[in-house]
């Protein structure tokens, strides 16, 4: 049972035997406070309850978040077509390919940084889903969906009906697997053929990740690490490994340079894979000024969207409602 204050004691700590112990303290604990607090505990420590919810308020009216988890996209999140503006990355890498008969190891680590992104922009997936992808080629059977519940992982395989890459993940692989958004329900995503999409899934799957692999073991996954024979026996991805292979592709591509006039987006700054999520929660705010929707680009829920993942600004929302306003300005 709360108090006055909202507090409860007996979760609170409010012991009246403490106050045989309380200290005075210079300009903090008089002795008339103890002297008060030895009297009666328990209103001494409602009254220290509502002046503690007090400045609870005055202290959140004026904190800054001196972190912001933005500030690396911000150029990005800023734009009217973030989405937009970020694919430009994965462009600017297929812009500057190596030959891949010259340098066939850069070639292919090139290959792969783009479909790295390219593969997150299209999923907004979380990176631990992207790294543990299973790789299928064009032609072989589907992994069944019982056995990649037991793996708890997802496959890119081709699906001949849909005729194209998709994407089939079960719920149980997801970190929000109880979310009502999957209403225990697999995730299927036939990914568009743009940007050259396909042709690179399937030039890496056939040339590129062979060489990625070298003398190492296969683990499965469709995203391999560069394996060096004197360093390298595991080829599998773990969540530094993967982070870091994305943000050096932002280093690379991304940030843009202006003594070399490379790199797709000026003043963005290195991020890693989470940052994708907010680019596309971001973009369908911008574009529908709806949370459930953005929630549907991420796998969340509306009120995930609305907390943590996007960067949806006042003035973002009023040019919205105008746009929405302008038909009804018109003359009859």
């Amino acid at each position: 049972m709360r108090n006055e204050a909202g507090c409860d004691p007996e979760t609170s700590g409010q012991s009246p035997h403490l106050a045989g112990r309380m200290p005075e303290v210079p300009n903090v604990i008089t002795p008339e406070d103890v002297n008060r607090a030895q009297a009666d505990w328990d209103a001494y420590c409602d009254e220290a309850c509502a002046k503690f919810s007090a400045w609870a308020k005055d202290v959140k009216r004026v904190a800054k978040v001196h972190r912001d988890p933005f500030e690396a996209i911000l150029p990005i999140l800023e734009a009217d077509n973030p989405a937009q503006v970020y694919a430009r990355i994965p462009a600017e890498i297929l812009r500057a390919l190596p030959d891949r008969r010259r340098y066939p190891i850069a070639a292919a680590e090139a290959t792969r940084s783009y479909l790295m992104l390219m593969l997150g922009l299209h999923t907004g997936l979380r990176q631990r889903n992207l790294r543990e992808l299973r790789a299928s080629n064009r032609g072989d059977r589907p992994t069944p969906m019982n056995q990649l519940e037991a793996l708890r992982c997802g496959e890119l395989n081709w699906d001949g009906d849909k005729n194209g890459w998709t994407i089939r993940i079960p719920a149980v692989a997801f970190k929000n697997a109880r979310s009502s958004y999957f209403a225990d329900q697999p995730y299927i995503l036939r990914l568009p053929d743009v940007g050259g999409l396909y042709a690179q899934i399937e030039v890496y799957l056939s040339r590129h990740r062979a060489l990625l692999l070298s003398i190492a073991s296969d683990p499965g996954t469709f995203f391999v690490k560069t394996v060096k024979r004197s360093t390298t026996k595991d080829a599998s991805y773990d969540s530094a490994t993967f982070y870091m292979a994305w943000r050096e592709a932002i280093q690379r591509y991304g940030v843009f340079n202006p003594y070399t006039g490379r790199g797709a987006v000026a003043g963005i700054l290195p991020h890693g894979p989470h940052n994708v999520r907010d680019v596309l929660a971001t973009h369908i705010l911008k574009r529908t000024g709806s949370f459930e929707q953005a929630g549907y680009a991420i796998q969340d829920t509306a009120a995930t969207v609305a907390r943590h993942y996007g960067r949806f600004l006042p003035g973002d929302k009023a040019a919205f409602v105008s746009r929405l306003l302008e038909p009804a300005w018109s003359t009859p």
